[in-house]
């Protein structure tokens, strides 16, 4: 399965389930992600931190990737 097929997928989930889903694949894969971010400051972690818990908390406020992808493109075709 791809990226964007098991992102389709946890796009059906509610809001509940995708807050499970999303503790369970930090669960699974956390250690090795925090091995990655650790050339990040003790700020800048806490601000991904910081950002994670309102984003499962309020996942409402929350934008599709396609469209932040397709308003970068826009802003950086604007600018040529």
């Amino acid at each position: 399965m791809s990226t964007a097929e098991l992102i389709e997928q946890v796009r059906r989930l509610t809001t509940e389930e995708k807050q499970a889903f999303w503790a369970r694949l930090w669960e699974e894969f956390g250690a090795e992600l925090d091995e990655a971010a650790a050339e990040l400051t003790p700020e800048q972690a806490a601000e991904l931190d910081r950002r994670a818990a309102e984003a499962l908390k309020h996942p409402e406020r929350s934008l599709p990737v396609e469209q932040v992808s397709a308003e970068i493109r826009q802003r950086l075709l604007a600018r040529k």
